[in-house]
């Protein structure tokens, strides 16, 4: 039942965040957007770590902050829905990719009972030049590069 719910979570934000538009980059993410998508990704990941839910709710797009409208209906879907994302022990970004509109930061996240899993960001340009969180998607975790 867990797992199905985290399941479900995963669809319900991949949902919203195809319902609320696609983040549509114009060309592929430069090294500075690199640095500032990997930025908010460590510094929201470190707020769900403090269960600081005001600061992890502040680097969601404008879509995701609708839908959820509060900061305490937002954290319990990450509680129910992202354990791994939630109550991590160790994270390590991968590749960005622009696929077709959308740009994906893959993470590859240790949770605290050791099970790993990759979360793919969705990450959203705002008009004032900052990224912001516009969904993630939890998959099997991807082989680690020795």
């Amino acid at each position: 039942m867990r797992i199905a719910s985290g399941a479900l979570a995963g669809v319900w934000l991949l949902l919203v965040t195809v319902l609320c538009g696609p983040a549509f980059a114009a060309d592929p993410p430069s090294d500075g957007d690199h640095a500032q998508i990997r930025d908010v990704i460590a510094r929201q990941l470190e707020a769900f770590r403090r269960d600081d839910g005001e600061t992890a709710f502040s680097f969601a797009a404008p879509g995701i902050r609708n839908v959820f409208g509060t900061v305490d209906n937002f954290m319990s879907m990450v509680r129910n829905g992202y354990q791994p994302v939630h109550r991590w022990r160790s994270y390590a970004f991968r590749e960005i990719r622009l696929v077709e509109d959308w740009v994906i930061q893959k993470v590859h996240i240790e949770a605290q009972d050791g099970s790993s899993v990759t979360a793919f960001y969705v990450m959203e340009k705002q008009p004032d030049g900052t990224w912001r969180i516009a969904g993630c998607s939890l998959g099997a975790p991807e082989e680690q590069s020795t």
